[in-house]
């Protein structure tokens, strides 16, 4: 993918712009992805009669665990991995260019936040430190690595350090992320409740078969309570993905200006929906330009007119991943 075509997919500032790389990206993953092109001639969609984004089709996220997903002939300077039960077989990434995932991720991240810099980044993240291929870490590394704070760093299990450090950076004043995974963070607000004024608590979702799965709700109020604060941010990503959205409080995700999620019929696939009603998750994320950036998912959510969206759960018999909500 030419760089041109990257700079302006990071610098969209519109719909119009939007829905003509959207239709440009598709034009070119037809054309080069093996794959997705078998499976848009099934369709019999073709950029010749697709004339708008919700025309393009989504390929089921499932495909990442059975085919190779690319729309580069180059080798692949990554291959990120998904986490999944024992047994299952994983998703796998191939990331030719790692300039466009640091692009995207940095910028979605200073969008809803500002520049990363400004923060003491603590992550507590330990079952995906305990594998390769995530990512989550490759991320989360990255925001510690730019910090400006000599505190930024990654915690396994030393949860009283963690608190020390908290505790610290509170006193300081210090603007601080603490971004983790749903059961680590449980571990945090059960062992160590304390008041998090100056801190942004980010939770990643995900139990992984540690602790039983608990409804967004019920997993926030605990959080809430521990650490005295009113809102729990959430992050919404994963391997399939090179962009992320966040929510800033009770389950509303934004999505940076280059994605967009859109829901399907849960009884007809091929069918968007309006806003306001339950279905399959699609995700349209154009940093995705050298896999495929059109992606029917396994979450089960809902859209509004400002772009925003809710997590409700998952579609039943799907596996339990690593970076996604709770199910309900």
């Amino acid at each position: 993918m030419e760089r041109t075509r990257i700079q302006k997919i990071f610098s969209i500032s519109n719909p119009s712009e939007f829905e003509a790389l959207a239709l440009e990206v598709f034009q070119f993953q037809y054309q080069q992805n093996p794959t997705y092109h078998e499976y848009c001639n099934h369709l019999e969609k073709t950029p010749s009669n697709v004339l708008a984004s919700q025309e393009i089709p989504f390929l089921p996220i499932a495909f990442f665990k059975t085919h190779k997903i690319t729309s580069s002939p180059h080798k692949p300077e990554i291959i990120f991995e998904s986490s999944g039960t024992t047994g299952s077989i994983s998703s796998k990434h191939y990331v030719r260019d790692t300039s466009i995932y640091l692009e995207s991720f940095r910028k979605g991240f200073a969008h809803f936040y500002g520049p990363v810099e400004d923060f003491c980044t603590l992550a507590l993240l330990p079952s995906y430190l305990e594998r390769e291929g995530s990512s989550l870490v490759y991320m989360t590394n990255d925001f510690v690595s730019k910090s400006q704070h000599s505190s930024s760093g990654f915690y396994l299990y030393d949860l009283e350090m963690l608190q020390e450090k908290l505790l610290q950076l509170e006193k300081e004043e210090t603007k601080t992320l603490l971004i983790g995974v749903s059961f680590a963070l449980l571990d945090l607000a059960e062992q160590f409740p304390m008041d998090l004024k100056h801190t942004i608590v980010m939770e990643t979702g995900g139990m992984k078969g540690r602790r039983k799965e608990l409804i967004r709700e019920e997993l926030h109020g605990i959080l809430k309570n521990a650490f005295n604060i009113q809102h729990i941010h959430s992050e919404y990503g994963m391997t399939e993905l090179l962009s992320q959205g966040y929510s800033k409080g009770n389950g509303i995700f934004k999505t940076p200006p280059w994605m967009k999620v859109l829901t399907r019929d849960t009884e007809d696939p091929l069918s968007i929906q309006s806003h306001r009603k339950s279905g399959g998750i699609n995700v349209i994320d154009l940093a995705n330009v050298d896999s495929c950036s059109f992606i029917a998912t396994q979450d089960l959510g809902k859209t509004y007119v400002d772009g925003s969206f809710e997590i409700l759960g998952r579609f039943d018999q799907s596996d339990i991943r690593g970076c996604n909500l709770m199910a309900l």
